[in-house]
């Protein structure tokens, strides 16, 4: 693993964040898109299972020796994740309810963990045709439609800041408490991992999160605005956000623009 091409690697990773877009447009355009619901009654669609076949098979291809953990595949159990010191770590369709209303607001995120840090991460909003990504000591990078591929960086507020909020998680209680610190605000909506890429482009400046994720919602983004000069932090311990943890709930966070 140490002999591991990184750029190249993030090229391949990039195609096949593609690929798996093209699979869940495909069901995107039908009228039934299979939807069943998990038993935390979150959604699940036809477009899932397509997408994380499609990343799964490639990624064996590609990297045999790194294990896969993702949403939508089988849980394993910490005993065999803990002796893991890398692996990649995906959510092959996050924002399914952005998916179902059809507002094109879903990405496809793969992330690379290396020792409980993300040193690659590839989001792709398939409808929008944009992608972002980061890799370690090579910064981060948005794509947008078929232009050339942009480095981006974090922007510290000189006045208003800018703060992303959820889509679907937009009255929470805990959200109008945090804001009363920042009494110059300007709220941006916006679903799935894309609020974290909006951080890490410059066109929003923090991100709270005052409720559940899991860890493949947040690791590919992580990613991206890490190495765009920003990051994650635990909202308690002010921690930078780790990964493969014994239980993989996700604590409350900031993704931060500092």
């Amino acid at each position: 693993m140490e002999s591991l091409n990184y750029k190249i690697l993030c090229d391949n990773i990039l195609a096949i964040s593609r690929e798996a877009g093209n699979a869940i447009l495909k069901i995107y355009q039908n009228k039934d898109l299979g939807v069943t619901y998990k038993d935390d009654k979150t959604p699940l669609t036809l477009a899932d299972k397509a997408s994380n076949d499609v990343i799964e098979h490639s990624l064996k291809k590609i990297t045999p020796d790194i294990p896969i953990l993702s949403e939508e595949g089988k849980s394993i159990d910490y005993n065999e994740r803990e002796k893991w010191n890398m692996f990649w770590l995906i959510d092959p369709l996050d924002g399914t309810k952005e998916f179902i209303k059809k507002n094109g607001e879903f990405t496809v995120n793969i992330a690379l963990i290396s020792q409980g840090t993300p040193i690659l991460g590839v989001v792709y909003a398939p409808v929008l045709n944009t992608v972002w990504y980061g890799l370690i000591n090579q910064g981060s990078y948005k794509i947008s439609k078929n232009e050339s591929a942009n480095k981006i960086n974090v922007i510290i507020p000189n006045d208003t800041v800018k703060v992303v909020t959820s889509r679907s998680h937009a009255n929470n209680p805990k959200l109008n408490v945090f804001l009363k610190g920042y009494p110059n605000h300007e709220l941006v909506k916006m679903g799935s991992s894309i609020k974290i890429c909006l951080v890490a482009d410059g066109s929003a400046h923090i991100y709270p999160r005052l409720g559940p994720t899991m860890e493949w919602d947040t690791a590919a983004a992580h990613a991206v605005v890490k190495y765009a000069g920003g990051n994650i932090y635990d909202l308690n311990s002010k921690n930078e956000l780790m990964y493969n943890k014994a239980n993989l709930l996700n604590p409350e966070f900031l993704v931060d623009c500092s």
